[in-house]
């Protein structure tokens, strides 16, 4: 039974991201090595954080720390950044591959191993459910910064400059403000997850919206 649990929490994390790059169309479009590339950009990036954390911040307390973290978190902007650069093809395609190959890897570097050790205990724990749950979180997450940073790059959205830099802004300081809330209003962890899946959703639809309206524009200054 709980090498059952095991394999239920994987398939939640994981079905969401099969189906993405089966349906978003990406698996008709040869990536795969793109999205492997993105993979070992990401263990590359955090290699770096780490090696930065190290070297320049080791004696900090656990508030500033935490600040630290999240800044250094910067670092993965210009990863995908870097990861869509390396990809030819459509815009969609461009951030879709990025975002999603920057999620899967978070995916098994964060949550496939502490689901392994936890998840087939002795005993049935919502935690690994909540942590699978998370990690769908994650996946809209990345593939909403990523659309932010590609609108960023583009030069026919200066107009929207400011709101999409506030928008990567608060995608890169997330976890902050999740910690704030908990610490400030006392949040669950059902409750945490509930207030992360509203705040993701935010950033997606309105970073949508910013696509479709520069979309029309830049079809037409393409023809």
């Amino acid at each position: 039974m709980t090498f059952l649990h095991f394999i239920n929490c994987v398939g939640l994390a994981s079905a969401p991201y099969f189906i993405t790059y089966k349906y978003a169309g990406l698996a008709d479009y040869n990536v795969f090595w793109k999205y492997i590339q993105t993979v070992f950009l990401y263990l590359f990036v955090q290699f770096c954080k780490m090696m930065v954390l190290a070297t320049f911040f080791p004696d900090m307390d656990d508030s500033k720390f935490n600040v630290l973290i999240i800044t250094v978190d910067l670092g993965d902007l210009i990863g995908l950044y870097i990861a869509m650069t390396q990809i030819a093809g459509k815009c969609e395609i461009k951030y879709l591959v990025a975002g999603v190959g920057w999620a899967s890897a978070e995916l098994i570097m964060t949550k496939f191993f502490p689901l392994w050790n936890g998840a087939r205990g002795s005993e049935f724990d919502w935690k690994y459910i909540q942590m699978s749950l998370d990690s769908n979180i994650t996946l809209i997450q990345y593939i909403s910064t990523a659309l932010l940073i590609y609108l960023y790059s583009r030069n026919d959205t200066t107009r929207f400059t400011k709101i999409i830099t506030f928008l990567i802004a608060l995608c890169c300081y997330r976890p902050l403000i999740a910690d704030i809330l908990i610490h400030t209003v006392g949040l669950g962890s059902w409750s945490l997850i509930l207030c992360k899946a509203v705040f993701t959703a935010f950033i997606g639809l309105i970073s949508l919206s910013l696509f479709y309206q520069t979309g029309s524009s830049y079809l037409k200054s393409s023809r």
